[in-house]
């Protein structure tokens, strides 16, 4: 069993960094081969529309013709069982760098049929895991309940599971003294990150275990 965690976060020892390690430490006592991949590390680009993988008996048919840093990183997806993309919410939605990289990996493999369909060979588990400044409440006025949806519909599309832990209202700065951000409670701030925050480490934790077990 091997389980790729994708870190969309710019920070490696923050919050989503956290969970997404989190999660790898429960597939892990459940015997699975994994690895931590910080996109920020890497250089490349979104979708150049190029259509290389969608070109009728082209070579690249499939895959992205693209040849940068991810292209080690979608060879290892191919081989994986499960993948776990993680990533803060910006503005309402994931990181640039994650989503740059989700346009190349899911558009090769979508077919234009009705309905669409998959060139992904096997189906396999995925997951999500979302940090976010914003409580829960707030959370749901601004909709962002539409965005997980939505990722997870269309990463079923793909690869046939997907599945989200959230984690709300998260410690955003280290010091917030250094920072201009009044609106915030920081006592409050930080009697959730006691409180609440490892329940999400466990939810994270049990999310990368559940993942690792093999179908009944």
């Amino acid at each position: 069993m091997k389980i790729m965690a994708l870190n969309g976060s710019p920070r490696k020892k923050w919050n989503t960094a956290i969970l997404l390690k989190k999660a790898i430490e429960g597939a892990a006592s459940q015997g699975a081969e994994t690895s931590l991949v910080h996109l920020y590390d890497l250089h490349f680009k979104g979708c150049i529309s190029c259509f290389a993988c969608k070109t009728r008996g082209g070579k690249s048919y499939g895959t992205c013709a693209v040849q940068d840093d991810l292209t080690p990183v979608y060879a290892e997806i191919k081989k994986a069982d499960a993948i776990i993309l993680g990533s803060p919410i910006y503005f309402g939605d994931v990181t640039g760098e994650l989503r740059s990289f989700l346009e190349r990996l899911l558009f090769p493999y979508l077919v234009y049929d009705d309905p669409p369909q998959t060139l992904f060979p096997r189906k396999i588990r995925t997951a999500w895991i979302y940090t976010m400044n914003a409580p829960e409440e707030i959370a749901r006025q601004f909709g962002y309940g539409q965005l997980f949806n939505r990722n997870e519909l269309v990463m079923r599309m793909i690869f046939g599971h997907s599945e989200s832990v959230m984690s709300f209202d998260t410690y955003q700065f280290a010091d917030y003294s250094t920072v201009v951000a009044t609106r915030f409670d920081v006592d409050k701030k930080e009697k959730r990150r006691r409180a609440v925050f490892p329940k999400d480490c466990q939810k994270a934790y049990d999310l990368g275990a559940a993942l690792a077990k093999k179908p009944e």
